[in-house]
């Protein structure tokens, strides 16, 4: 009955609370009151989402969050382990490529890691080389192989006693048994063990020997340079005891540039190098042959206990070298010139032992060369001399000290002046008037001839636009004007200038122009001929080819040299040549000139032997501008006279 009673009361939302009062421990009756279960139930609802909320939350908690905090742990691991398969495998491929060995050892000692390029420099089989060995057994291994000789020493101690007991590396270079050289070099490595590598380096050091020796031998003869051969002599000469003498020698090789601008230039090299072996086999082992540049050699002959024979090497050397070459089928013959300068007595510096040589040298060529001479130092003082003449050259030239002198080219059969030829004067302000022959060598080695022969092509024409219009100027260019670019361009310029017509120049060269650059000489003279200039081969007979190059050009005079014509009357040989010469001229066409005519005896034999024009002191000698304007403009009125 209580039962339903309270069900029925739930069911409305509220229940009935029964309770009995006690007084003084008796029961007075039952208590009975009603309680409403909203709150309850709403506190009761209350607690219940809240439990099941925290369910949940420890759920997720225990069983759904950890799982996803290791699937990225997981994936991040996953990840690491592939960079760190990617990095391996580049480290790998970075040391499978390794131009170097490379072996790398842990704190024991032990090999860790090395490439194959390490088994291929030392020629090991690779499966012979494992990780795990030691240093020593490493070492053992390569003293096997038979590849390096002398490791050990070199090689554990080193890096021991480097790594182990210094903490800090090094290196070392290892030759090999079969000549090659390792360079190794070793390290250590952070928390113990070290790292070596090793690299072949036999053609790096091949290469820096070969640029070392080519910084102190010719490359051409093999022989010291001009470096090698001063610190040579700077050394000699530092060590020299007293009463010992040096001997300095300077040669050159006579008419080697025309052996080199005729046969070309690799029969030149092939000489230099022969003539180089033969100097080799002339001077003994202490002495040093060298080769300063070009034709130009040096022997330095070093004191002995048996003296020095300088003049005995000296006329070996002119044997030796001057004898007949066979190179490529061509029978080459050069001569051979010495100069020599002794230490002390002529120097005791190299830079003043070969200067003085160079002038002895200097000295033997000018006597005809295939000589030796010994320095003087007379020879020093006509150098100063030649120097001084030099410099006094170069300001004449910018001062305009030079003046033209005329000498009259005569018709042998009329008498009349057909031509005259410029030749300059130098009218020094102190020394008084200067000869050609003491000038015009200089500005041919100067350079100097080039403005100096423009000078006088501009001031010889403009003074023939003064002479009869039949009167022909004659210049002569040197052969270093042949060398000047410009120099058709020169000479078309200056006729333009002055208004001279090309057919009233005739340009006068000798046979050494076509030795030089017989192709480029050639062109040129046929430019210039082409212009209408008339083209005359002057000292003819004097040189090596002077007939051959009648062919190959078709000169319009041929001047006789005056060797020839001096001897007429005393030697039938050169009769005998005028003849010829006159007589090849005749039937190609060509004019002959005899230079130097001073008789009258030389002026018949000549006109008897066809000889068209002569020149010499027997008309006139060279007169100043002047003097050959009023000379040929008196001519001319005298003939109209007549």
């Amino acid at each position: 009955m209580r039962l339903l009673f309270l069900k029925a009361a739930f069911a409305v939302g509220f229940v009935l609370l029964l309770a009995t009062i006690v007084v003084a421990g008796v029961t007075v009756r039952p208590f009975i009151t009603d309680v409403s279960l909203r709150d309850y139930l709403s506190l009761t609802a209350f607690v219940v989402v809240l439990i099941a909320v925290l369910g949940l939350a420890m759920y997720f908690a225990v069983r759904w969050l950890p799982f996803r905090v290791l699937d990225r742990t997981l994936g991040e691991l996953r990840d690491t382990q592939l960079d760190l398969a990617e990095q391996n495998k580049r480290l790998d491929a970075a040391l499978m490529n390794m131009s170097q060995g490379l072996c790398m050892y842990d704190a024991d000692g032990k090999l860790a890691i090395f490439n194959p390029r390490f088994a291929e420099i030392y020629g090991l089989p690779k499966e012979k080389v494992v990780p795990g060995m030691t240093t020593y057994n490493l070492m053992a291994l390569l003293r096997d192989s038979g590849s390096a000789p002398d490791v050990d020493p070199q090689g554990t101690l080193a890096i021991r006693d480097s790594i182990y007991r210094e903490g800090k590396g090094g290196a070392f270079v290892q030759r090999l048994t079969d000549g090659r050289s390792i360079s190794v070099l070793y390290r250590p490595r952070p928390g113990g063990g070290f790292v070596v590598t090793f690299e072949d380096i036999t053609e790096r050091l091949a290469a820096e020997e070969r640029i070392k020796h080519l910084a102190h031998y010719d490359v051409l003869t093999d022989l010291p340079n001009r470096i090698t051969f001063y610190d040579r002599m700077e050394s000699i000469l530092r060590h020299l005891r007293r009463a010992e003498i040096v001997a300095v020698f300077s040669l050159d090789l006579d008419h080697f540039k025309t052996v080199n601008d005729t046969l070309g230039h690799p029969v030149g090299d092939r000489l230099l190098q022969a003539a180089a072996d033969r100097m080799r086999s002339c001077v003994r082992d202490a002495d040093m042959v060298a080769r300063l540049g070009g034709d130009e050699f040096a022997i330095v002959q070093v004191p002995s206990e048996i003296g020095l024979n300088t003049n005995a090497l000296a006329a070996r050397l002119i044997e030796v070298v001057g004898a007949p070459y066979d190179i490529e089928g061509h029978q080459v013959v050069v001569g051979a010139s010495v100069g020599i300068a002794v230490a002390p007595a002529d120097g005791a510096t190299p830079d003043t032992l070969m200067k003085n040589a160079d002038l002895a040298l200097y000295r033997a060529k000018a006597d005809g060369g295939g000589a030796f001479r010994f320095f003087e130092v007379e020879m020093d003082v006509r150098m100063q001399a030649r120097r001084t003449l030099e410099l006094e050259l170069r300001k004449a030239i910018l001062k305009g000290e030079f003046d033209l002198h005329y000498q009259p080219i005569v018709d042998v059969k009329t008498g009349k002046i057909t031509s005259c030829e410029a030749l300059i004067r130098w009218s020094h302000p102190e020394r008084g008037m200067i000869p050609p022959i003491d000038f015009i060598p200089i500005a041919e080695e100067t350079g100097l001839i080039v403005p100096l022969g423009e000078w006088v092509l501009r001031h010889a024409c403009t003074e023939a636009m003064r002479w009869p219009k039949d009167v022909i100027v004659a210049v002569n260019l040197s052969p270093a004007q042949f060398k000047n670019r410009n120099l058709v361009k020169t000479v078309i310029d200056v006729l333009t200038d002055c208004g001279l017509p090309a057919a009233r120049l005739e340009l006068e060269i000798t046979e050494l122009v076509l030795l030089q650059d017989n192709e480029s000489a050639l062109s040129i003279l046929h430019e210039l001929r082409n212009l209408g200039i008339k083209i005359a081969m002057d000292d003819f007979g004097t040189g090596y080819s002077s007939l051959g190059y009648l062919r190959s050009f078709p000169f319009d005079k041929i001047k006789i040299d005056q060797s020839f014509i001096r001897d007429l009357s005393s030697k039938e040989d050169s009769v005998a040549i005028v003849r010829a010469v006159v007589g090849l001229s005749s039937s190609l066409g060509i004019t002959t000139t005899a230079e130097g005519v001073e008789t009258k005896e030389q002026l018949a034999r000549l006109t008897k032997e066809g000889c068209n024009e002569a020149q010499g002191y027997f008309f006139s000698p060279p007169r100043p501008a002047a003097e050959i304007e009023h000379i040929l403009n008196e001519t001319v009125r005298h003939e109209a006279v007549a």
